[in-house]
């Protein structure tokens, strides 16, 4: 039955549809000069030489975490490599495993570390964007349980502060907790949380932003705060009940990762809920309607897409034959439509500035950079074919005003089904 209900949907909408992209693809004008061209990482998926952490426990169960991409020696190498593509943002995340070994200690060699990391990427010409919380915890935090444990929003927030008194002043944007609706999802399937003390973990989190929220702006001045939302096509409504419905009078910009749409012409997505991200058939259009979702929420507040990116099978080509570069330029031509129909984006950055540690596994590889992890010992930084095509956008403010997406427009988007199916976008 719902087979056929879907049938139906989808012949209803080839009726209103939207034309194929080679006969549709209006003209968009480039981004502005102040546009905010980045990439992203992480502690634990890059750093390597993990000290004890929720995760390093979890990984012991997992693909075997080795010494990640070893960012922790190598970031002038990686930095250098993002400034060379012409970009103005590098994000990257502290870890407070690393920062603070055992309660009330402070690692200032690791401190030291994190500082100069910002000192690099402001010498390299580039903002910082610094993610306070990225899934991970220490491991004496793990012993007094996690998130569901007492005492861990005081715990969190004596952390956090301590690294904004460090790192203030440096022009930085601020993450507080990535993606927290998959914090949650990866904690109840790690064990880290009871499944029946979910909201309380939400609870914990919704509090630790709004105070933290406050600490930033006292203790660094100006500098713009948020928390990147994982979006979920079609579900996020629903979704955002839990956290960003109640932090977003704490936020002075909206943060998104975008990775997957979902439509009627596009189910794919189910793959990313099996771990098998390859498998997902992309979906750039649907970045317009992410940020339509947020827009129409929130007006005032710039959009960011703080994450975006395509995962390969180890490194193989698709088998659809799409390449990261065709990838990255059809959502950045969805990025300067949105931009021409009013909606404030600000900023994009790539998922990641080289493969990682996927949360247990090496096989999704998601960098500009591919780096054999489990196989080369010098964990070669090997530039794939996006990188000379992201130096290209950077420098020229986006895709030609004639681009034409590789991908087809989709066929009425799950994130704004009626509008989408009677209105697709088009520019002005």
């Amino acid at each position: 039955m719902i087979a056929r209900v879907l049938t139906a949907l989808g012949l209803i909408a080839c009726l209103l549809s939207v034309p194929a992209a080679a006969e549709a693809a209006p003209g968009v004008p480039p981004l502005p000069d102040s546009f905010l061209w980045g990439v992203a990482s992480s502690g634990f998926q890059s750093e390597g030489a993990g000290p004890d952490s929720n995760w390093k426990r979890y990984a012991a169960t997992k693909e075997p975490y080795r010494n990640g991409v070893d960012f922790r020696h190598r970031y002038p190498q990686d930095i250098a490599l993002a400034a060379g593509m012409g970009l103005k943002v590098f994000r990257f995340g502290i870890e407070w495993a690393r920062v603070q070994p055992s309660p009330g200690s402070w690692d200032e060699t690791e401190l030291a570390y994190y500082v100069d990391v910002v000192r690099r990427i402001r010498a390299a010409g580039m903002r910082p964007m610094i993610t306070l919380d990225h899934w991970v915890y220490p491991g004496w935090i793990a012993d007094r349980g996690g998130w569901s444990g007492a005492g861990v929003v005081d715990a969190w927030l004596t952390y956090a502060r301590h690294v904004v008194q460090r790192l203030h002043g440096q022009d930085a944007y601020w993450i507080t907790f990535n993606e927290p609706t998959a914090y949650v999802q990866q904690e109840v399937t790690n064990g880290g949380v009871n499944p029946l003390l979910v909201p309380l973990m939400f609870d914990r989190l919704v509090a630790a932003h709004r105070s933290v929220y406050d600490v930033i702006h006292q203790l660094d001045p100006g500098a713009p705060v948020s928390s990147n939302v994982a979006f979920i096509p079609a579900g996020e409504a629903l979704v955002d009940l839990t956290f960003w419905n109640r932090i977003a009078d704490k936020l002075d910009y909206i943060g998104l990762d975008y990775y997957y749409g979902l439509s009627l012409d596009n189910w794919s997505v189910i793959n990313a809920a099996k771990g098998e991200f390859w498998k997902v058939d992309p979906q750039p259009d649907g970045i317009y309607h992410a940020l339509r979702f947020y827009h129409d929420r929130k007006p005032g507040l710039p959009l960011y897409i703080v994450e975006n990116g395509m995962s390969t099978d180890n490194g193989t080509p698709r088998t659809d034959g799409y390449t990261r570069s065709q990838h990255l330029r059809d959502h950045v031509y969805w990025l300067q439509r949105a931009r021409a129909d009013g909606m404030s984006v600000i900023g994009y950055n790539y998922w990641s500035i080289t493969d990682n540690y996927e949360w247990g596994s090496y096989r999704p590889r998601f960098g500009l950079y591919t780096v054999n992890a489990a196989t080369d010992p010098a964990l070669t930084r090997t530039p794939t074919d996006a990188v000379a095509t992201y130096r290209t956008l950077a420098t020229s403010g986006g895709v030609p005003s004639n681009y034409v997406p590789v991908k087809r427009q989709s066929v009425c988007s799950l994130v704004t089904l009626l509008t989408s199916c009677l209105f697709p976008p088009h520019a002005p």
